[in-house]
């Protein structure tokens, strides 16, 4: 790692004077010193009631050796130590020493009510005590009470619930029932977007990294209304016009649908440009398709401001996916649409084995009730406007902060080594994230370019978490600053850059 950022010419962090001078040894010296060591006192994380007991299983070099023997070996591991994550309460993990993490990652979005919620946890215990599994050909009063309260969340006629284990499985089919419905086969998708790693899912998604070798057929990646990076910036009706293009020129003119995230979450929590949604929504219909809502990481509460990221867009899809928080962490998705655009299985047997089995029905079920008795979606709205003032005023201090981005607690912050040109500071950012992990707090990371901090805590994160965050991303960069500021100027001669101001 500190090999990378030695390649990296980090300018990034420089300060105003340029009076040090660093060495490639004392570069190393300072990244590989613990944070306590530092002159700078690590920053206090509130108090919290609870102290796990002591952890008496396999170890993190353990874990590591049987994970590279025996796991996938396309699975990564965050951090050159990786952790080994033994308990979780609420908004705070612990790792096998017994150290507490403040979790501002979520289990990438998943983690809804917070890690282990009593309520969630007794419903799920209570279920697989009585019935784990029988089968959806048989009748079970908690699938139908489960579907029929996520019914009760959805705006117009999206009245009729299928579930699966994933959000793959749920975009999965709910392209298969767009395609079905319409009679047509050509999908549009979004640059950038992500919607999982099945047949037409990888199809879907545009992004490399996560694309194999193999026949994707039938969708076409229209240009993302990205409102940083983008041509046109927020006007979105002007990205729209892509949509258009495609269906004159890339189709019969017949199209099965689109499909689009209200925020890109593998994408770099970008949200889409106002007014761009309804736009191509309107496109979409007169071509004959289906327009298909993924809320796999903006649904259930997240963005605050409404409980399913398309409503800030005042759009109200055909078919509306959603997987990671529905079950704080249970393998769950669902597919929701209209009772007219669900028959077009009835024509076939369809259904999911596990899918909606009892026990993940009651984690849904409980996750839905804890959401409005705790009133987490106006806790997500509270604290994640806070987050983004504190992140924000981080902006006005450091330069590699290119952008603050998001809604409620699903919240993106952009690194660039350059504001004008917007170089992406790949390095620095694995870099404070390392060290933000050090002093105790984490943190995701995302984005094509992948360097954008994916801030995506459980919905109970609290001011007082928003504020211990700030002061350890604070700290991260003054003790980054400083040893990239001596690096910079012993190599470049120059210290500009990002001002420490």
């Amino acid at each position: 790692m500190v090999k990378m950022m030695q390649r990296a010419f980090p300018r990034a962090f420089s300060a105003k004077t340029s009076r040090f001078r660093c060495s490639s040894t004392a570069l190393q010296s300072t990244l590989t010193k613990p944070v306590q060591q530092n002159e700078h006192p690590l920053p206090k994380m509130p108090p919290f009631d609870y102290t796990p007991p002591p952890y008496t299983g396999p170890l993190a070099d353990d874990i590591l050796r049987k994970r590279q023997q025996f796991l996938n070996p396309a699975v990564f591991h965050f951090f050159k130590n990786p952790l080994n994550l033994v308990e979780g309460k609420m908004q705070y993990l612990f790792d096998e020493k017994g150290r507490r993490y403040l979790d501002a990652y979520g289990g990438i979005a998943t983690v809804s009510c917070g890690h282990c919620h009593p309520e969630v946890v007794d419903a799920i215990v209570n279920q697989t005590k009585r019935l784990q599994h029988s089968t959806i050909l048989y009748l079970n009063p908690a699938i139908a009470e489960f579907a029929e309260a996520l019914a009760s969340k959805m705006p117009g006629d999206l009245k009729v619930v299928f579930f699966t284990n994933s959000g793959t499985e749920a975009n999965e089919l709910a392209l298969m029932m767009a395609r079905l419905y319409t009679g047509s086969h050509d999908v549009i998708s979004i640059r950038n977007g992500y919607h999982g790693n099945a047949g037409a899912t990888m199809a879907a998604t545009a992004q490399s990294s996560y694309k194999f070798n193999v026949i994707q057929t039938g969708v076409h990646h229209a240009q993302n209304p990205d409102q940083y990076r983008g041509l046109f910036g927020s006007d979105g009706p002007m990205y729209a016009r892509d949509v258009d293009e495609i269906i004159t020129y890339g189709t019969s003119g017949r199209v099965a649908g689109f499909i689009a995230e209200a925020i890109q979450g593998v994408g770099g929590i970008m949200e889409l440009a106002p007014g761009y949604l309804p736009a191509v929504y309107s496109s979409i219909r007169k071509a004959g398709g289906l327009c298909i809502a993924d809320e796999v990481q903006s649904g259930f509460a997240r963005t605050g401001s409404h409980f399913w990221g398309f409503e800030a867009h005042d759009v109200v899809p055909d078919i509306v996916t959603m997987a990671k928080g529905i079950g704080n962490g249970i393998p769950l998705g669902a597919v929701v649409t209209t009772p007219e655009i669900a028959e077009v299985l009835a024509c076939r047997n369809y259904y999911n084995t596990y899918g909606g089995n009892p026990v993940c029905a009651v984690a849904g079920l409980a996750v839905l009730k804890v959401i409005e008795k705790e009133k987490l979606q106006q806790n997500a709205f509270n604290v994640g406007f806070y987050l983004k003032q504190r992140l924000s005023s981080l902006k006005d201090k450091y330069e590699i902060i290119g952008d603050v981005r998001g809604r409620g607690l699903l919240v993106g912050v952009e690194f660039v080594t350059d504001r004008h040109l917007k170089t992406p500071a790949k390095i620095e950012t694995l870099g404070v994230m390392e060290q933000m992990k050090e002093m105790g707090v984490l943190i995701g990371k995302g984005g094509l370019l992948g360097n954008v901090f994916r801030i995506t805590p459980p919905l109970c994160f609290t001011r007082e978490d928003v504020g211990s965050f700030y002061h350890h991303i604070s700290s991260s960069f003054h003790t980054y600053s400083s040893c990239f500021f001596k690096y910079s100027c012993r190599f470049s001669g120059r210290c500009d850059g990002l001002r420490v101001v």
